[in-house]
């Protein structure tokens, strides 16, 4: 998974980041994935876990240098991600893999949508049923052609890679017994249970 960072204004701005001159990029391994309605164990070594519902694409057939306008060509479709993140780890490490990429730290789902638009879609998130996320995907800094088209400029992307786009303004804590969905119009809600 390739995950791209401060890709919404205002959640660099409640982050206290300035915006990115270009896509921030960091990889996740597999073993963070986790399933719809699976529990998520908050790891040991943090304190402050957060939540980030995002618009995840997964890509459909290898991909290496694609010219925006053939992105769609590569794309199978796109679902919900919570990319959850340990926040301290994130402050301390100068990377984030640990802070993002520990086990089941990228709940997915609940399915891919092979037929959408993602130019517009609204985006949000309820922390116990309390809408704390409310954006669109209009406002990405970068869109989908174009993060998708960058990132293949590195790298080569396979199928089943999956590309987290960035979250709207609102991400907070959770704590023990939590639960968080996330909503992506089109596609479906996302919901997972928080532990210790």
């Amino acid at each position: 998974m390739v995950g791209v960072g401060r890709n919404y204004e205002d959640h660099a701005k409640e982050m206290g980041s300035e915006l990115p001159a270009s896509p921030m990029l960091f990889l996740m391994p597999n073993t963070s994935v986790a399933y719809p309605g699976e529990p998520i164990t908050m790891p040991a070594f943090t304190e402050e876990v957060s939540y980030e519902v995002e618009l995840a694409v997964v890509i459909g057939r290898i991909a290496k240098e694609v010219p925006e306008e053939r992105v769609p060509e590569v794309i199978f479709g796109y679902t919900v991600a919570n990319d959850v993140t340990a926040r301290d780890a994130q402050r301390t490490d100068g990377q984030w893999a640990r802070a993002k990429g520990f086990d089941n730290s990228v709940p997915l789902g609940p399915w891919i949508e092979t037929e959408l638009d993602p130019s517009d879609l609204r985006i949000s998130g309820r922390l116990n049923g309390a809408t704390v996320q409310d954006g669109t995907t209009a406002d990405m800094v970068f869109d989908v052609p174009f993060l998708i088209s960058y990132i293949s400029q590195a790298m080569t992307l396979l199928p089943g890679d999956v590309i987290l786009t960035g979250t709207p303004a609102g991400v907070g804590l959770l704590t023990e017994g939590d639960t968080f969905e996330g909503e992506i119009e089109g596609i479906g809600t996302l919901r997972n249970m928080f532990r210790r």
